[in-house]
């Protein structure tokens, strides 16, 4: 009997005991190739040998030392790097342990940001539907998973949802990508205009959509003119890349391809590649001005904030990711990754997108190609495919929900950035596999499913 609340109560869970490179092995002794990097997080892949080294190295120096009291060489240094390869003007760090606090911390930011310019009246949050941004109440009352906020729905603050970007079921059959984007970017400015612009604090995005949608980017120009857009009412954008940034769609910040430069930008993930609880903003010098000028503070923290060990292990794999050139890898082995997905499931009867960016790639599931109608939400389609996949020694990431919160299924990739092709070959047969055992159950029973995994990122 298990003394933890585990995300499924009741579930059996296999116990991890040891993992390397692409490879996690539990307890019985079997393997399986992590092509999820747990949660788009493992992006060096298990055990780096040189994060491993300079977390140690750490551990003898400084454990920890409270922000309250110190600075650390540690947080000093991984906060040059950061803003060192930020996007233009982005110029400061603020640390916390990970991706729903670093959303949390950029509304409280933008709030306060206002705040202290006069305009206290601002007060409203614009961000998409079908979007995720954390499991903490400010990150959940933004984000656009309706089972996950419904029961929390008291508690949750005032926001406002316009469409996402999802142009395998939004855009029309006779609309150009382009038109399709600037038809959503007139969706948020009459939004805007609804709540009066200088009622609206800031508008958020994840820059390709995650977990709730599966590897979902924009269209051409969106981004541009969302830009544009929150300029002209004088409204932030914040852009939550902790699932799509650091180097994740193959260059070391999303909103690079878009041609922006967001506000403020919320990291996580592969900023630490799992070897300790990190995440952070990437704040524009005016905002930080603002604070300096006026209060002197941001009026938010937390215990572990620039924990040393942390930055320790954010710091190494930033720098072996720039060493060994692995951006350069993942648009290498995304791209030959988006090729296999094509081979394989290109006319697969039950796959209706394929889609994504660098190592960041998603599946939809159908009943029918040709109508886009997903399959029955009893059949729990996504849970059959993960233990259909765990069965064969594969960690993917599916989701169900993905058309509007309860109907629709898709599957979530985000290897490592060591991978490589032969790796890949075996994630492409190996998850063929588990999707036609997957789909093949839904056409005898719906007796004994899975339980369900609607799990958070």
């Amino acid at each position: 009997m298990t003394h933890i609340l585990h995300r499924q109560i009741g579930h059996s869970y296999p116990t991890a005991t040891t993992a390397r490179g692409v490879m996690i092995r539990d307890s019985t002794g079997k393997e399986y190739i992590d092509a999820s990097g747990g949660a788009a997080v493992s992006c060096l892949g298990h055990s780096h040998p040189d994060v491993l080294s300079a977390m140690h190295q750490q551990l003898d120096q400084l454990a920890y030392a409270h922000t309250s009291f110190f600075t650390s060489q540690t947080a000093e240094e991984l906060a040059d790097e950061l803003v060192a390869h930020a996007p233009e003007g982005l110029s400061r760090v603020f640390y916390v342990s990970g991706g729903s606090e670093a959303v949390e911390a950029a509304l409280k930011l933008a709030r306060q940001y206002f705040v202290e310019r006069g305009q206290l009246q601002r007060r409203f949050i614009i961000a998409r539907r079908q979007s995720y941004h954390g499991v903490t109440l400010g990150a959940l009352a933004i984000g656009g998973r309706e089972w996950q906020r419904k029961p929390f729905g008291p508690l949750l603050i005032e926001t406002h949802h316009v469409s996402p970007v999802y142009e395998y079921r939004g855009k029309r059959a006779d609309e150009a990508a382009e038109a399709y984007g600037a038809r959503l970017a007139e969706e948020l400015e009459s939004k805007i205009d609804e709540l009066s612009g200088k009622n609206v604090i800031a508008f958020v995005a994840e820059t390709v959509v995650g977990a709730t949608l599966g590897a979902v980017p924009a269209v051409p120009g969106y981004f541009r003119r969302v830009r544009e857009i929150c300029d002209r009412h004088g409204i932030l954008l914040i852009l939550d890349e902790v699932m799509c940034g650091m180097g994740r769609t193959g260059t070391l910040h999303a909103c690079e391809q878009e041609g922006i430069s967001p506000d403020i930008i919320a990291i996580a993930k592969g900023l630490g590649g799992g070897y300790a609880p990190i995440g952070a903003l990437l704040i524009e010098e005016k905002i930080f001005n603002i604070l300096a000028e006026d209060s002197g503070a941001f009026l938010h923290s937390h215990t572990y904030m620039g924990h040393p060990l942390a930055c320790a292990a954010a710091l190494a794999v930033q720098r072996v990711i720039r060493r060994d050139k692995l951006l350069e890898n993942v648009r290498r082995q995304g791209d030959y990754l988006a090729r296999r997905l094509n081979e394989r499931f290109g006319n697969h009867p039950f796959v209706g997108d394929l889609r994504g960016r660098g190592l960041l790639r998603g599946i939809e599931i159908v009943s029918d190609r040709g109508t886009k109608e997903p399959f029955d939400p009893s059949y729990k389609l996504h849970a059959r495919i993960k233990h259909e996949a765990m069965t064969r020694g594969l960690m993917v990431y599916p989701m169900g929900g993905t058309v509007d919160g309860m109907r629709g299924d898709h599957v979530l990739l985000a290897p490592p950035f060591i991978i490589d092709s032969g790796v890949i070959d075996a994630i492409v047969e190996r998850l063929g596999d588990a999707i036609d055992a997957a789909v093949a159950c839904t056409a005898v029973d719906k007796d004994d499913l899975p339980l369900s995994n609607h799990g958070s990122s």
